[in-house]
Protein backbone atom coordinates (compact mmCIF):
# COMPACT_ATOMS: atom_id res chain seq x y z
CA UNK A 1 0.00 0.00 0.00
CA UNK A 2 1.25 3.46 -0.87
CA UNK A 3 1.83 5.70 2.15
CA UNK A 4 3.17 8.69 0.23
CA UNK A 5 0.10 10.61 -0.92
CA UNK A 6 0.79 14.34 -0.66
CA UNK A 7 -1.66 17.22 -0.86
CA UNK A 8 0.10 20.24 -2.37
CA UNK A 9 -0.89 23.86 -1.95
CA UNK A 10 0.85 27.24 -2.08
CA UNK A 11 1.84 27.25 1.58
CA UNK A 12 3.02 23.73 2.29
CA UNK A 13 2.97 20.07 1.47
CA UNK A 14 1.21 17.66 3.78
CA UNK A 15 0.80 13.94 3.65
CA UNK A 16 -2.83 12.87 3.50
CA UNK A 17 -3.71 9.74 5.45
CA UNK A 18 -6.46 7.55 4.02
CA UNK A 19 -8.11 4.68 5.87
CA UNK A 20 -10.50 2.15 4.36
CA UNK A 21 -13.12 0.79 6.75
CA UNK A 22 -15.27 -2.24 5.98
CA UNK A 23 -18.46 -2.28 8.09
CA UNK A 24 -19.55 -5.87 8.72
CA UNK A 25 -22.54 -6.95 10.79
CA UNK A 26 -23.63 -10.50 11.39
CA UNK A 27 -27.42 -10.09 11.58
CA UNK A 28 -28.36 -9.30 7.99
CA UNK A 29 -32.11 -9.66 7.45
CA UNK A 30 -31.86 -11.50 4.13
CA UNK A 31 -28.59 -13.34 4.76
CA UNK A 32 -27.56 -13.79 8.42
CA UNK A 33 -23.83 -14.39 8.87
CA UNK A 34 -23.10 -13.08 5.39
CA UNK A 35 -19.53 -11.82 6.07
CA UNK A 36 -18.55 -15.33 7.21
CA UNK A 37 -20.02 -17.10 4.17
CA UNK A 38 -17.40 -19.00 2.20
CA UNK A 39 -16.67 -18.42 -1.47
CA UNK A 40 -14.26 -20.90 -3.07
CA UNK A 41 -13.03 -21.89 0.38
CA UNK A 42 -12.46 -18.44 1.84
CA UNK A 43 -14.81 -16.21 3.92
CA UNK A 44 -16.27 -13.27 2.03
CA UNK A 45 -14.99 -10.64 4.47
CA UNK A 46 -11.43 -11.83 3.84
CA UNK A 47 -11.81 -11.31 0.09
CA UNK A 48 -13.01 -7.76 0.66
CA UNK A 49 -10.20 -7.03 3.13
CA UNK A 50 -7.47 -8.38 0.86
CA UNK A 51 -8.75 -6.50 -2.18
CA UNK A 52 -8.88 -3.28 -0.17
CA UNK A 53 -5.29 -3.88 0.96
CA UNK A 54 -4.30 -4.20 -2.71
CA UNK A 55 -5.29 -0.57 -3.37
CA UNK A 56 -2.16 1.58 -3.79
CA UNK A 57 -3.50 4.81 -2.30
CA UNK A 58 -4.76 3.48 1.04
CA UNK A 59 -2.67 3.71 4.20
CA UNK A 60 -4.54 1.12 6.26
CA UNK A 61 -7.59 -1.13 6.12
CA UNK A 62 -9.92 -1.94 9.03
CA UNK A 63 -13.00 -4.06 9.56
CA UNK A 64 -15.62 -2.54 11.88
CA UNK A 65 -18.03 -5.12 13.30
CA UNK A 66 -20.46 -5.70 16.14
CA UNK A 67 -19.95 -9.46 16.14
CA UNK A 68 -17.33 -11.43 18.06
CA UNK A 69 -17.21 -14.21 15.45
CA UNK A 70 -16.35 -11.74 12.68
CA UNK A 71 -13.85 -10.03 14.97
CA UNK A 72 -12.11 -13.34 15.74
CA UNK A 73 -12.03 -14.34 12.08
CA UNK A 74 -10.38 -11.09 10.98
CA UNK A 75 -7.84 -11.45 13.77
CA UNK A 76 -7.17 -15.02 12.58
CA UNK A 77 -6.15 -13.84 9.10
CA UNK A 78 -4.14 -11.01 10.73
CA UNK A 79 -6.41 -8.19 9.67
CA UNK A 80 -7.10 -4.99 11.59
CA UNK A 81 -10.51 -5.00 13.26
CA UNK A 82 -12.55 -2.96 15.73
CA UNK A 83 -15.60 -3.96 17.77
CA UNK A 84 -18.36 -1.37 17.41
CA UNK A 85 -21.83 -0.81 18.81
CA UNK A 86 -24.67 -3.14 17.81
CA UNK A 87 -27.08 -0.19 17.74
CA UNK A 88 -25.98 1.35 14.46
CA UNK A 89 -28.67 1.60 11.82
CA UNK A 90 -26.30 1.95 8.85
CA UNK A 91 -22.82 1.09 7.68
CA UNK A 92 -21.93 4.78 7.67
CA UNK A 93 -22.71 5.09 11.37
CA UNK A 94 -20.47 2.09 12.05
CA UNK A 95 -17.65 3.62 9.98
CA UNK A 96 -18.10 6.93 11.83
CA UNK A 97 -17.63 5.18 15.17
CA UNK A 98 -14.48 3.50 13.86
CA UNK A 99 -13.23 6.87 12.59
CA UNK A 100 -13.22 8.20 16.15
CA UNK A 101 -10.53 5.61 16.94
CA UNK A 102 -8.48 5.76 13.72
CA UNK A 103 -6.11 8.59 12.83
CA UNK A 104 -6.76 9.50 9.18
CA UNK A 105 -7.86 12.51 7.11
CA UNK A 106 -10.06 10.64 4.63
CA UNK A 107 -12.15 7.52 5.17
CA UNK A 108 -13.39 5.14 2.51
CA UNK A 109 -16.41 3.01 3.35
CA UNK A 110 -16.15 -0.31 1.51
CA UNK A 111 -19.17 -2.59 1.68
CA UNK A 112 -18.45 -5.93 3.33
CA UNK A 113 -20.52 -7.77 0.72
CA UNK A 114 -18.39 -6.79 -2.30
CA UNK A 115 -15.87 -9.67 -2.59
CA UNK A 116 -15.02 -8.66 -6.16
CA UNK A 117 -14.34 -4.99 -5.37
CA UNK A 118 -11.57 -3.67 -7.63
CA UNK A 119 -8.60 -1.97 -5.93
CA UNK A 120 -8.58 0.49 -8.86
CA UNK A 121 -12.07 1.68 -7.91
CA UNK A 122 -10.89 2.36 -4.36
CA UNK A 123 -7.85 4.23 -5.69
CA UNK A 124 -10.06 6.34 -7.98
CA UNK A 125 -12.04 7.61 -4.99
CA UNK A 126 -8.91 8.14 -2.89
CA UNK A 127 -7.15 10.13 -5.60
CA UNK A 128 -10.22 12.29 -6.26
CA UNK A 129 -10.53 13.18 -2.59
CA UNK A 130 -6.85 14.12 -2.24
CA UNK A 131 -6.95 16.41 -5.27
CA UNK A 132 -10.17 18.27 -4.42
CA UNK A 133 -11.89 19.85 -1.39
CA UNK A 134 -14.88 17.47 -1.68
CA UNK A 135 -16.50 16.38 1.56
CA UNK A 136 -17.96 13.18 0.12
CA UNK A 137 -17.76 11.15 -3.09
CA UNK A 138 -19.01 7.86 -4.51
CA UNK A 139 -19.05 5.94 -7.81
CA UNK A 140 -21.44 5.10 -10.63
CA UNK A 141 -21.29 2.89 -13.71
CA UNK A 142 -23.45 2.56 -16.82
CA UNK A 143 -26.10 -0.13 -16.55
CA UNK A 144 -25.40 -2.73 -19.23
CA UNK A 145 -28.33 -5.08 -18.60
CA UNK A 146 -31.77 -3.70 -19.34
CA UNK A 147 -33.43 -5.86 -16.69
CA UNK A 148 -31.37 -4.13 -14.00
CA UNK A 149 -33.32 -0.91 -14.56
CA UNK A 150 -36.39 -2.50 -12.97
CA UNK A 151 -34.39 -4.37 -10.31
CA UNK A 152 -34.92 -2.68 -6.94
CA UNK A 153 -31.64 -4.13 -5.65
CA UNK A 154 -29.83 -2.19 -8.39
CA UNK A 155 -29.75 1.38 -7.08
CA UNK A 156 -29.89 4.04 -9.77
CA UNK A 157 -28.43 7.55 -9.61
CA UNK A 158 -28.87 10.75 -11.60
CA UNK A 159 -26.43 13.66 -11.42
CA UNK A 160 -26.19 17.30 -12.43
CA UNK A 161 -23.82 18.60 -15.10
CA UNK A 162 -21.02 18.96 -12.53
CA UNK A 163 -21.35 15.31 -11.50
CA UNK A 164 -23.08 15.87 -8.16
CA UNK A 165 -25.92 13.56 -7.19
CA UNK A 166 -29.46 14.80 -7.73
CA UNK A 167 -31.10 11.61 -6.47
CA UNK A 168 -30.59 7.92 -5.77
CA UNK A 169 -33.46 5.49 -6.18
CA UNK A 170 -34.43 1.85 -6.35
CA UNK A 171 -36.92 2.87 -9.04
CA UNK A 172 -35.95 3.45 -12.68
CA UNK A 173 -34.62 7.01 -12.97
CA UNK A 174 -34.88 8.95 -15.17
CA UNK A 175 -38.39 8.09 -16.33
CA UNK A 176 -38.69 8.52 -20.10
CA UNK A 177 -42.25 9.63 -20.80
CA UNK A 178 -41.92 9.50 -24.58
CA UNK A 179 -39.54 6.57 -24.64
CA UNK A 180 -35.77 6.83 -24.81
CA UNK A 181 -32.70 4.95 -25.86
CA UNK A 182 -31.66 2.56 -23.09
CA UNK A 183 -27.96 2.80 -23.88
CA UNK A 184 -26.16 5.38 -21.76
CA UNK A 185 -29.25 6.71 -20.00
CA UNK A 186 -29.13 4.73 -16.77
CA UNK A 187 -26.42 4.54 -14.15
CA UNK A 188 -26.02 2.15 -11.26
CA UNK A 189 -24.76 3.54 -8.00
CA UNK A 190 -21.80 1.64 -6.58
CA UNK A 191 -22.01 1.63 -2.79
CA UNK A 192 -18.49 2.71 -1.92
CA UNK A 193 -18.10 6.12 -0.26
CA UNK A 194 -15.26 8.47 0.60
CA UNK A 195 -15.58 11.18 3.27
CA UNK A 196 -13.45 13.78 4.95
CA UNK A 197 -13.24 12.83 8.59
CA UNK A 198 -14.94 15.96 9.94
CA UNK A 199 -17.97 15.41 7.71
CA UNK A 200 -18.13 11.68 8.39
CA UNK A 201 -18.32 12.31 12.13
CA UNK A 202 -21.18 14.76 11.53
CA UNK A 203 -23.38 12.32 9.59
CA UNK A 204 -24.76 10.30 12.56
CA UNK A 205 -26.06 13.53 14.10
CA UNK A 206 -28.05 14.42 10.97
CA UNK A 207 -31.76 13.65 11.39
CA UNK A 208 -32.89 10.58 9.42
CA UNK A 209 -34.79 11.75 6.35
CA UNK A 210 -38.15 10.69 4.95
CA UNK A 211 -36.55 9.79 1.62
CA UNK A 212 -33.97 7.65 3.38
CA UNK A 213 -36.70 5.78 5.26
CA UNK A 214 -38.79 5.31 2.12
CA UNK A 215 -36.05 4.03 -0.20
CA UNK A 216 -33.90 2.42 2.54
CA UNK A 217 -30.89 4.28 1.11
CA UNK A 218 -28.72 5.98 3.72
CA UNK A 219 -27.08 8.38 1.23
CA UNK A 220 -30.41 10.17 0.78
CA UNK A 221 -30.01 11.56 4.31
CA UNK A 222 -27.00 13.50 3.02
CA UNK A 223 -28.89 15.00 0.09
CA UNK A 224 -32.06 15.78 2.05
CA UNK A 225 -30.01 17.63 4.65
CA UNK A 226 -28.55 19.87 1.93
CA UNK A 227 -25.07 18.39 1.36
CA UNK A 228 -23.50 17.46 -1.98
CA UNK A 229 -22.17 14.07 -3.02
CA UNK A 230 -19.76 13.92 -5.95
CA UNK A 231 -20.42 10.91 -8.19
CA UNK A 232 -17.52 9.65 -10.31
CA UNK A 233 -18.07 7.42 -13.32
CA UNK A 234 -16.12 4.19 -13.61
CA UNK A 235 -16.18 1.03 -15.72
CA UNK A 236 -16.16 -1.08 -12.56
CA UNK A 237 -19.13 -3.46 -12.35
CA UNK A 238 -20.54 -4.10 -8.90
CA UNK A 239 -21.30 -7.64 -7.70
CA UNK A 240 -22.72 -7.29 -4.22
CA UNK A 241 -23.93 -10.29 -2.24
CA UNK A 242 -27.41 -9.69 -0.79
CA UNK A 243 -28.73 -13.25 -0.98
CA UNK A 244 -27.45 -16.81 -1.18
CA UNK A 245 -28.24 -16.72 -4.90
CA UNK A 246 -25.89 -13.74 -5.24
CA UNK A 247 -23.23 -15.73 -3.38
CA UNK A 248 -23.52 -18.55 -5.91
CA UNK A 249 -23.26 -16.09 -8.80
CA UNK A 250 -20.10 -14.52 -7.38
CA UNK A 251 -18.60 -17.95 -6.76
CA UNK A 252 -19.27 -18.86 -10.40
CA UNK A 253 -17.52 -15.69 -11.55
CA UNK A 254 -14.51 -16.46 -9.36
CA UNK A 255 -14.30 -20.07 -10.58
CA UNK A 256 -14.49 -18.97 -14.21
CA UNK A 257 -11.75 -16.41 -13.62
CA UNK A 258 -9.52 -18.96 -11.89
CA UNK A 259 -9.94 -21.41 -14.76
CA UNK A 260 -8.97 -18.78 -17.34
CA UNK A 261 -5.78 -17.81 -15.51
Amino acid sequence: MDNSLILKNKKNERKISIAAVIPARYHSTRFPGKPLAHICGKPMIQYVYERACAAHKINEVWVATDDQKIYDLVKAFRGKVLLTSSNHKSGTERVAEAAQKISADIFINIQGDEPLIQPQAIDLLAETMTKTPLIMATLKTKISQKQDIENSNCVKVVTDKQGFALYFSRSPIPFCRDGCNFSGMYYQHIGIYAYRKKFLLRIPSLPPSDLEKSEKLEQLRILENGYKIKVIETDYQSYSVDTREDLMRVESIMKAKNQSE
